[in-house]
Order: structure tokens, then sequence, then C-alpha cells
């Protein structure tokens, strides 16, 4: 018995040993492994492939992992090792890869040389939800109201709330087609539930439907990187890659309501109008100067959307109206926009003017109905200039001339000649500069291509369109004209048209000029400026467009 004991361990060893001899030769060639087996829907896994070196885990197809995982990254690494005079190699393929789906995902066979590695079961859940304990990172998205009128401000808050330290945040370009959108500030703050404290970062934008229906929100995507708690000098790799997306979301869009009377829609919450003065225009003189300023605020609204305030003409009181200044502010509640229109009034004759009051139209969206801001009616005083002659009857009574009366006297030239004199030279001395600076100018290697602001003039031009503003229709077409080849500031409106969109622009706009410089006030049709516009920005596109590539996804704080 002691003999067949002896004999047998004697056969176990020979075949240990026989196993230490042929293990490097039965060992697999080429290996898969994985950091992880269980992983959430946008999250990332890291998939290694090695070799001995018999084989490139480089050359390996990945084809068929394309097929339910996306490759994000790849990176290849070599190393070799002595141990007891025996030298082995390692060479190594790391991929970062995310799934495409929900549910139990197999990483197939790769095979590179000839060698094929083991095929891998995944396991990928749907992405956690919020209260989930194993939620560290959350992101949605919400609107402030679900129905809103045409060019009516809906807010769209993109939030971020995570739990976890992240790198390299991004968040997909909102872009819309049929909407006007407006970034608007972001927003970081920390908040605790009880369990946790979460990390909150807000994203909000203001979209100006531009047509009547349903305006579809897309899936938003962010994406980040964890942050790897250690990271050593020579351990350059990133933190595992995870991304959230939004719900997609839908906004009914109303048509301008029959009842509204305006030319101009003004969709907003609120609507003010005010008015100062230089100084006092009770105490005027003839051929004296007063400035009088009107300002429009609308909440919702962007400034371009505002009407400008037109200046009644009264015989006896001359306007020489400014250039209006149009900005946009940011509150609580989206856009403010504000438009401030100044004029010069100057006094031709003594007499008792009455200045009519101003009446805006606009639609109140908190209260759904027809609201007019107002702006009282103001009686001015004006007296003879005190080096005005009189007359055998004597000094000439301020209140007995009336508004257009023929036999009102002539008020003297006052500082106007003066101001006119020096306005004449700025103006020759301004186009001097301009002259010089154009022969200064280098030429230009081939034909320039769009600006850079020539989406966003756009997207004024089609909302000026859309409101029926025909003097904020010309100020954005300008706008937009400027930023397209072919258009140079110094000529005409009609020249610039033509020179980038043909006779059919130019026509457009001769049209538009007719109803807002002709005899009376006509009509005029948007929808021709708008066609005309648009065939001219498509045969532009034609011929200077180029491929849009994969373009990075913005930044989301961008220094």
């Amino acid at each position: 018995m002691a003999r067949s004991g002896k004999a047998r361990l004697r056969l176990v060893l020979r075949c240990v040993a026989l196993a230490a001899i042929l293990a490097p030769s039965l060992a697999l060639a080429l290996e898969a492994s994985v950091d992880r087996y269980r992983m959430n829907l946008g999250d990332s896994l890291r998939l290694t492939l090695t070799s001995d070196g018999a084989v490139d885990p480089a050359e390996a197809d990945l084809a068929p992992l394309t097929r339910d995982f996306e490759i994000l990254q790849r990176s290849s690494s070599s190393s070799t090792r002595i141990v007891n005079g025996r030298t082995s190699r390692e060479v190594a393929l790391e991929l970062e890869i995310t799934p495409r789906r929900e549910g139990t995902l197999s990483i197939p066979p790769l095979s590179a040389g000839g060698e094929q590695t083991a095929p891998l079961v995944i396991e990928v859940e749907p992405p956690p939800a919020a209260g989930s304990p194993d939620a560290n990172v959350l992101f949605s998205a919400e609107l402030d109201r679900d129905s809103v009128y045409v060019q009516q401000q809906v807010l769209l808050t993109l939030r971020i709330q995570q739990a976890i330290a992240l790198d390299d945040r991004s968040v997909t370009e909102l872009k819309l087609d049929g909407a006007f959108v407006k970034p608007l500030g972001q927003n970081s703050f920390q908040r605790d539930d009880g369990s946790r404290r979460w990390l909150v970062h807000e994203i909000r934008y203001a979209i100006f439907p531009e047509q009547s229906g349903t305006l579809e929100i897309p899936v938003q995507t962010f994406s980040a990187r964890v942050r790897q708690g250690s990271r050593s000098l020579f351990d350059l790799r990133s933190g595992p890659r995870l991304s959230r997306q939004s719900e997609p979301l839908t906004v009914t869009v109303r048509a301008r309501p029959d009842a509204f009377p305006g030319q101009t829609w003004l969709p907003a919450a609120e609507l003010t109008i005010e008015e100062s003065w230089s100084r006092p225009p009770e105490q005027l003189a003839t051929g004296e100067s007063v400035t009088r300023t009107v300002t429009l605020t609308g909440k919702g609204l962007q400034g371009a959307q505002l009407p400008p305030v037109r200046f009644p003409a009264t015989q006896g009181l001359k306007y020489y109206p400014d250039q209006p200044q149009i900005e946009d502010a940011e509150g609580a509640d989206g856009v403010i926009g504000v438009r401030t229109d100044s004029a010069a009034l100057v006094p031709v004759a003594p007499g008792r003017y009455e200045v009519p009051e101003l009446r805006v139209p606009w639609w109140d969206t908190e209260t759904d109905r027809l609201r007019w801001a107002v702006l009282p009616a103001r009686t001015i005083r004006v007296t003879p200039a005190a080096n005005a002659g009189t007359g055998a009857a004597g000094a000439a009574d301020p209140t007995a001339v009336a508004p257009g009366a023929a036999s009102a006297p002539t008020a003297p030239a006052g500082p106007w000649p003066l101001i006119a004199a020096a306005c004449a030279a700025g103006w020759l001395l301004t186009s001097l500069l301009w002259w010089l600076s154009r022969r200064r100018a280098p030429a230009s290697d081939g034909p320039p291509g769009p600006g850079p602001g020539e989406p966003r003039a756009w997207k004024g031009l089609r909302a000026a369109l859309a409101s029926g503003d025909p003097a904020a229709s010309r100020r954005q077409l300008a706008l937009w004209l400027r930023t397209l080849p072919g258009a140079r500031p110094q000529d005409a409106l009609a020249a610039q048209a033509r020179a980038v969109g043909g006779e059919e622009l130019a026509a457009a706009v001769a049209g538009l000029d007719a109803a807002l410089y002709g005899p009376g006030t006509g009509p005029w049709d948007p929808a021709a400026v708008d066609a005309a516009a648009r065939s001219a920005r498509r045969r532009h596109a034609g011929e200077n467009a180029e491929a849009d590539g994969d373009s990075p996804l913005p930044p989301l704080y961008p220094a």
C-alpha cells in the first residue's frame, strides 16, 4: 500500500511539472477584459485587449464591437519584464466604450493575427432616476410654459445636478428651426436634500417661436468625466466618461389674435412707456431746443421687437430725431427689451401747442388680453425770443398764436446754423478718414465669406419681418446685408440688396421704402422681402458653404 501511494504521488508531481512546462504554450495569445460587468446607459466602460507579443491587439477587427457599443477613445501600450532571467512582453490596447442601448449586451470575440478573444457579457441598466441611491449625476430640461403665442418668450432651463466631482463638462448646443434662441446667464448653487449635498448648475435660454404650430425641443445631452480620486504624474488616464440625456419637449405656438389692432405684434408680460425732457418744456422760447426722450420697455420681448416712436408733425414745432438705442437686459423672468427714441424739438413760432398722447397696443400674456401703454398728452407754451423785435402794437402775446396760424412770426435762427455747420464739418472729416482708410486697406485674397454674425443677423431679420414693423425690418435687413460679401455699407440699401440678391431683393427693398417714405402710409408685403432674402441667402450659401463636419461639444462654462 505504501508503495502504491508513493507511486501515485510521483505521478501527481510529474503532472504538475508537465503543466508548468506547458503553461506558457497553453496561455491565450489574445485576451479581453473589462473594468466592470454592470453599468448604466450613458456611462463608459474600459475594455482592454492584451497579448504576449505574438500578435498586436491594435490590429484587431473592431467592427463587430460597434454594433452595440460606441468607441470613445483608444490607446496602446507595451511593457517588458525580466523575472529570474526569463523575459516576458505584454502589448495592450485600451478602449473606452459606451453602450448604445439597455439590456444584456455581448462584447463579441475580437480577432487579430489569427487569434481570438473570448466573448464577454455586460448588463446595461437604465440611467439612474432622481431619488435613486445610485444617482450621482442628474440632467433634466424644463419649460416655464407649454403654450405661447408666436414671438412670445418661452424659457428653457437645463439643470445639471452632481453629487460627485466632474471634469470636462459639456452640453450640446441648442439649435431650433423656426425659433430664435437667445442664451441667458448660467447659475450655480448647492442643494441639500437631507441625504446628500448636490452641486446644481442651471443653463437658461429664451426662445422666441417665429411661426405658429408645434415647436419641438429635441433631446439635449450632457457629458462629463468622473474626476479621479488620486492621479500620479505617470498616470495620465482620464476618469470614465458619463452621459445623460433630457426628455424631448414640445411647445404649442398659437397665432396672433385677430382682435389685436396694432401693426407691430407685441406679446409681453409687461410693457411700459416713459418720457423725459432735457429741461422743462414749459419754459421754451422761439428758436430754443429741448430733447424729448421716449423709452419703451417690454418684459419678455427683445429690443428689436419694440416699435419705433413716431414724433407727430405739428406746425410750429420742428423735430430732429436721433438714432434709436436698442438693447436687451436680463432679469429673473428672461429678456427685457428696451428701445429709446430721442428727438430735438425746436419751436419756430411762439404760441400754445398740444403734443398728442402716444398709445402703443400690446398683448398681456399673463392675462391673455389686449392692453395699451399710454403716454399722456402735454401742452407746451412757447414765448417769443428775447431778441425778437416788436411791432407798433407792442410785444406779441404767446397765447394768441394758434398752431398752424398763417400769421405766425418768423423765428430767429438761434444756434442751429452753427450746430448744422459743425455737423457738416464732422461729416466731411469722417468721410475723408474713411476714404483714406479704404486706400490703405490691402486687397483681400479671393471672395470674402459671410461674417461671423450672419446667423444672428438673419434671426433678427426674420423676427422683424414676422412682427410686421417696416422700420425694424429695414434696419435688420441692412444689418444682415453687411454680413455678406458684395454689400458695401457706403452704398444705399437698394444698391446693397441688388449686389447680394439681384433685382428680386432690390424690388422688395423698393416696396419697403415706398411704404416707409412714400406719400402717405401704404401697405407693404413682408412675405416678399422674406422670400427675396431667403432666395439670396440660399444662392449665397450654395456658392460659399463648406461641408459641415463634426464639431466638439461647446464647453459648459467657456473661458
